[in-house]
């Protein structure tokens, strides 16, 4: 029972680095948490993991902000190699006015919010002793777009909002997956 334990975390960690690697626009994680046979696909976006990435910066990193929440996890072994897991999440974007990916989201000419609630169903494999993803398969379960305001963060004091790169202090915390 204890090695299941060990097991559910290591594969809980993978999911969480996911989603801190698109908060952060840290690509260079995806190639840990992915199988290099991987394969992914969630709305328009599918194919490889390699792929998946190309397409997630093209919808992501014109988004203003990003914040994905993870909810409930279920766990499902088969086998000692092989966990199955279902993860809700909700996913809110600050989407600008003229973004350009507009399949995923409308360019509604100003500043907006895009909240998606949904699961990633996931297929784990540990290979080599590391639990990685081998295929993610995203649904939506609902999403809506809300006018916001207060979205520009440009005029708050220096250090006092996250960052895309390595000055956000959440940098030591993730270095095992970006070595």
């Amino acid at each position: 029972m204890n090695m299941r334990l060990e097991d559910r975390e290591a594969i809980r960690d993978v999911i969480n680095a996911y989603a801190h690697a698109i908060d952060r626009r840290r690509w260079d994680m995806m190639a840990k948490l992915f199988h290099p046979r991987a394969t992914f696909g969630f709305g328009t976006v599918g194919g490889s993991w390699e792929e998946f990435v190309a397409s997630a910066r093209a919808i992501i990193d014109p988004c203003l902000a990003t914040q994905h929440q993870l909810g409930q996890v279920q766990f499902g072994f088969a086998g000692e190699d092989l966990c199955h897991t279902e993860t809700y999440m909700t996913a809110m974007h600050t989407v600008p006015a003229g973004y350009p990916v507009t399949d995923v989201f409308p360019d509604k000419g100003k500043t907006y919010s895009a909240v998606i609630a949904g699961r990633y169903v996931d297929r784990f494999e540990r290979i080599n002793g590391e639990w990685r993803i081998m295929h993610r398969e995203g649904f939506y379960d609902w999403r809506e777009f809300r006018e916001v305001e207060g979205v520009d963060l440009s005029e708050l004091p220096e250090g006092s909002c996250g960052y895309h790169d390595d000055r956000d202090p959440s940098t030591p915390v993730v270095a095992r997956w970006r070595s």
